[in-house]
Parts: structure tokens; C-alpha cells; sequence
């Protein structure tokens, strides 16, 4: 099987890296408009496979999506990164025309793959990848709620001072500060994380993971790239798989959760067709108003996609 990763940033390429040590394609394909340096990356990556023992061929193509042809799997990491003085709408509308035309040429070389985004702002850049796409809603979604459920579980386990492995977790809603991290249902070894983490604590807790990407880019100067990496290449590790996992991702709600026609995180279950099935939870009143506030904060950045005129 093959995958194809569009951007060879540090995303990109740590999304790369990881598959390739997953050892589940037969070829991963590292794109980018940058001269030479998807080659490179590629070419660093593959020369890794003896040391770590994988058989995984990593090669990489400058703006060449004939290179990606026949691809089962698109990560779309291409964007640009918000810089001061941008407005909300100037980033939306620089990514939003590089997503839809990185979507257009992916699909025309790989009429058949699934897509997952990782441009940001990640619901509105996924609904722009549907869009542009004209396939089933299923085979295009977007990754956020797996990275950010795992920095929650980070958070916990330094906490609690357990295994983030040992903690179980579901966070819904957009990706960002209006983000639905679901504490009834985390869970540590199968014993409510209420057990182990006082009130106030769990509270900071949630409030810090809503703010993760930020304390990243305050310490860095930049956005993540290891944890985003990574959770694209978890994604695209269960599809080939046919696993059947169970991931928050952003997906296309058509009624789920009262919701209609809106790319918003919620727990689904990913196979080899992409997402099989979402699945609904039985929330409360006080979960139903976040995950509603985040959907209509997601809605309000979707309007400024529509009123683009892209489609």
C-alpha cells in the first residue's frame, strides 16, 4: 500500500518518519514545492531503514503529483503557519486556497485515497479538502481530537504520576480554545479519573490542554510538530491496518449529536474505508452546551470559507 504526505515540513516529514518505522506501506511519498527538500527529507528517512530495522521506502518529489499517483492514503499538512498581525481570515484565506489546490491535484492522481488533514485551521481546512474533493464525506477528515485527547492524557499521567497508555479518553468539538475535553468518560486502568485527580485540578487540567498548541509555540516559537506527526501517522496506521479503532476525529456530521452539515471532533471508528461509523454519545446537559459552543464557533469560522467564494 502506498501513502503520500503533502508538505515536507516538520509535520510532514515527522508524519513520514513515523510511518515509516509503522512498516505497514510499501511506499511513503514525502511531497513539497520546495526544491529538493522533500527529496532530502526522504532520502534521510530511508537511510534509517537498516538502523531501525524497516522495510518501508521513503522517496520525496518537488510539487510532482504524478510521484503520488495510486496513493491508498493523503496526509494533507500543506498551510501556512499564523504570523503576528494576521488576522483570523487572512490565515484562512491563504490556507484555504493551498488546500483546495492541493486537494484537487491529490485527487486527480489518487481518485480513490482517503484524506486527512492537518492544515490548520483544521475543521474549516478539512471542510475546504471535502469541498474541493467531491468524494464521500467518509474518506475525508481531519486529525485533532488525537492529538489533542493525547496531550490531555500527558497531562494526566504527570499528574497522576501513572503510564499515559494506562488512561482512557474522549475529547469532542473544534480544535482549539473551545475544545470539549469529556471528563466523565476518562478513565484510568478502567477507574474514573475523578478517583485520582482532584476537582480543581482536573479543571486546570482541561484548561491547559485547550491551550496546548500555544504553550508549544510560546516555548518554541513555532507549532508542534512531534505529537502532531505522530497522531496523523496513528490514523493512517489503523485504516491500512482495518483495525477498527476507536479516534476523535474531525469528521462530517450530518444529524449526529443534533449537528448538521458541520466538520466538528467527535469519536468515530476508522477502518480501511476511512470513518465507518461515528459514534453518539449519551451526553448531558452540561457536555451538549460545550460541544455546542465549539460547534458554533466552528460554524462561524466555516462562514468565512462560504463567503470566500472558493467553490
Amino acid at each position: 500500500m502506498k501513502v503520500s504526505v503533502i508538505g515536507a515540513g516538520n509535520v510532514g516529514a515527522t508524519c513520514a518518519n513515523v510511518l515509516a518505522n509503522y512498516d505497514v506501506a510499501k511506499e511513503v511519498v514525502l511531497l513539497d514545492i520546495k526544491d529538493g527538500f522533500a527529496e532530502g527529507k526522504a532520502l534521510d528517512i530511508w537511510e534509517t531503514a537498516a538502523v531501525l530495522n524497516y522495510s518501508t521506502k521513503t522517496v520525496g518529489a518537488t510539487n510532482d503529483y504524478g510521484a503520488t499517483a495510486d496513493s491508498d492514503i493523503v496526509v494533507i499538512t500543506s498551510g501556512m503557519p499564523r504570523k503576528p498581525g494576521m488576522s483570523r481570515d487572512d490565515l484562512i484565506s491563504t490556507n484555504a486556497n493551498i488546500v483546495k489546490s492541493v486537494t484537487e491535484q491529490v485527487i486527480g492522481a489518487s481518485p480513490n485515497a482517503i484524506i486527512i488533514v492537518v492544515a490548520n485551521p483544521l475543521d474549516v481546512m478539512t471542510y475546504c479538502a471535502y469541498l474541493a474533493a467531491k468524494v464521500d464525506h467518509r474518506k475525508v477528515f481531519g486529525m485533532a481530537g488525537i492529538l489533542d485527547t493525547a496531550r490531555y492524557k500527558a497531562f494526566l499521567a504527570d499528574e497522576i504520576g501513572c503510564s499515559p497508555k494506562d488512561i482512557q479518553a474522549v475529547l469532542m468539538g473544534g480544535h482549539g480554545d473551545t475544545m470539549a475535553p469529556l471528563t466523565r468518560y476518562t478513565t484510568v486502568g478502567g477507574i474514573p479519573v475523578t478517583e485520582f485527580v482532584a476537582a480543581d485540578k482536573l479543571e486546570a487540567i482541561v484548561n491547559r490542554t485547550k491551550k496546548g498548541g500555544g504553550e508549544i509555540v510560546q516555548l518554541l516559537g513555532t507549532s508542534a510538530w512531534y505529537a502532531p506527526g505522530a497522531a496523523a501517522a496513528q490514523m493512517v496506521d489503523a485504516i491500512m491496518k482495518d483495525e477498527q479503532r476507536i479516534f476523535p476525529c474531525c469528521a462530517w456530521l450530518t444529524g449526529e449529536y443534533g449537528l448538521h452539515n458541520i466538520y466538528l471532533g467527535a469519536p468515530v471508528v476508522l477502518g480501511k474505508e476511512g470513518i465507518k461509523k461515528i459514534i453518539e454519545l449519551d451526553l448531558n446537559d452540561e457536555e451538549k452546551a460545550m460541544v455546542e459552543g465549539s460547534a458554533n464557533h466552528v460554524k462561524e469560522v466555516m462562514a468565512v470559507l462560504d463567503n470566500m467564494k472558493l467553490f
